[in-house]
């Protein structure tokens, strides 16, 4: 490769909750910039009006109908990421070090502080979850628990009430699942768990 041929090539994109790449399917159901008390739902990607979601089949939050709701995210780009994100080994053997049932409780516990309170009591919401550094986090993009704002797009909760004890136990068990289908491997007790 020459010293020429670098500038030929297409910069990293980053990928925000907003982006969209219709060509390739993939999209963006959220409502950009909503006046105060209106939905971040769109229903329909915002850049070219694909209209891809049953949206009142995603409302029911039926895990006998996770494949669906699964198949659902994988068209919004955000979600497409981190479905098929490359998990890093450091993320993996942390994971590994936790298992499945602490990966439970943590994620339940982290839902109730970080997503169950009504937005007035959130500390910028849209900002709790990191990107990088956990299963759970990849998980909470992937399956849209990282914020209130999005669990409003894909979930229809107002964002103006706390989530129930049921939707807490609902995204907890999406998160897991999301967990499983990408580390299926994972132990059900963590390494650190066994030592004890």
């Amino acid at each position: 490769m020459n010293s020429e041929d670098w500038r030929k090539e297409e910069p990293l994109r980053v990928i925000t909750c907003t982006s969209t790449d219709c060509n390739k399917d993939l999209h963006c159901f959220r409502r950009v910039r909503p006046r105060k008390g209106m939905s971040y739902r769109y229903g329909v990607c915002f850049q070219c009006g694909a209209d891809l979601i049953d949206w009142d089949r995603i409302d029911k939050r039926d895990l006998a109908d996770v494949d669906y709701t699964f198949k659902s995210l994988k068209y919004e780009m955000v979600r497409h990421h981190f479905w098929h994100k490359e998990i890093p080994e450091n993320v993996e053997k942390k994971a590994r070090k936790t298992g499945l049932n602490g990966l439970r409780i943590w994620t339940s516990k982290r839902l109730e502080k970080y997503l169950k309170p009504p937005v007035e009591e959130l500390f910028r919401d849209g900002t709790q979850t990191p990107k990088t550094g956990n299963i759970v986090y990849y998980a909470q993009y992937a399956t849209s628990s990282c914020c209130r704002k999005c669990m409003n797009e894909w979930y229809d909760i107002d964002r103006a009430r706390p989530l129930t004890d049921e939707e807490v136990a609902y995204f907890t068990e999406l998160i897991m699942l999301y967990i499983q289908d990408r580390l299926p491997t994972l132990p059900e007790i963590g390494e650190s768990m066994r030592k004890i």
